[in-house]
């Protein structure tokens, strides 16, 4: 016998109305589904065969409109972060640089040094666990030295610190410069905006470091990526890729500066592509430039040792 009040009672469901299955409106049906893959497959029909359904469909939503970027011969800019490079993703970005699908790339301060080392030794990313007790991280020798040079040299020529570094490797022609991006964008004449923070870098507590440089350099920077942003108007695109904070504040403030001054800017793409969908990139890029029908925002959540190459594949899927 029931603890309950005598006149609780399980509600009665005779009344209960109902529809047929074939009258409703369904999200998924058999046409999305996926069909099975098998080891002949090429790299095409592997695309092809996925679901289009969820994290499917928006990586084909990005690509469809990449290709449409670049046929309006508007900006395809690639925000990028340091864990780009460090996962192994620069020889797929000079491809599509190649191609016409990176027509420009924003990096942070993590992107130089570790581009850097790659052209320079052909190996990045140090122990830091390892070195941090004895304040040995960061204190490579070259990497600092070619930055705070690049920077100064690039402030007193009153060009902005992305094209100086990447003058300043291909100057000295380092041995892997086929593998780095600075050096790719730098002889194709791509633009290649660095956006630093003053202590995030492990090159700014070198002695050559120069605040001042730096600064004028990355401004500089910050005022080309703005131009490019109002370039996008009218069918660009821009990606956010692995950078949580720097990049995304510096987006906004580009789509800010360029609407304030009565540009207009509709029409465009952005997508957010990370491991862990963080707070930022999905307020400031994905989200609020494009709000009110201004444009497009996709995000989508996965590593980008997977989830770039896939992208790429599916831009390359219908050339």
């Amino acid at each position: 016998m029931s603890i309950y009040d005598d006149d609780l009672r399980p509600i009665d469901l005779a009344g209960i109305s109902t529809y047929k299955l074939s009258e409703r409106s369904s999200k998924v049906s058999l046409a999305d589904f996926a069909a099975p893959i098998n080891e002949t497959n090429s790299l095409r029909e592997f695309l092809t065969a996925l679901p289009d359904i969820l994290a499917v469909r928006t990586l084909r939503g990005i690509a469809a409109n990449i290709r449409r970027a670049r046929e309006l011969r508007r900006p395809i800019i690639w925000g990028i972060g340091g864990h780009v490079v460090k996962t192994g993703l620069a020889p797929v970005l000079i491809d599509l640089m190649q191609r016409g699908f990176v027509t420009a790339i924003a990096a942070n301060g993590s992107v130089l040094v570790h581009d850097t080392e790659i052209a320079i030794a052909g190996s990045t990313s140090e122990d830091v666990d390892a070195t941090l007790g004895a304040g040995a991280f960061g204190a490579a020798e070259e990497t600092g030295r070619i930055l705070n040079d690049a920077a100064r040299e690039g402030a007193q020529d009153k060009i902005g610190l992305g094209e100086a570094v990447g003058r300043a490797l291909t100057n000295i022609n380092p041995p892997h410069a086929e593998f780095s991006l600075l050096c790719s964008a730098y002889n194709a004449r791509v633009p290649f905006t660095a956006h630093v923070a003053i202590g995030t870098d492990i090159t700014h507590f070198h002695s050559s470091a120069d605040g001042a440089s730096l600064g004028a350099t990355t401004h500089t920077d910050f005022r080309i990526l703005a131009e490019l942003v109002r370039r996008m108007d009218g069918g660009g695109v821009y990606l956010n890729i692995g950078s949580a904070v720097v990049l995304p504040e510096i987006f906004l403030k580009a789509v800010t500066l360029v609407r304030n001054l009565n540009h207009p800017l509709t029409d465009f793409t952005t997508a957010n592509f990370d491991f862990i969908q963080s707070y930022r990139p999905l307020t400031n890029v994905v989200r609020r430039p494009t709000s009110e029908g201004a444009g497009r925002g996709y995000s989508i959540t996965g590593h980008h040792e997977l989830t770039i190459p896939l992208l790429a594949a599916e831009i390359l899927r219908h050339e």
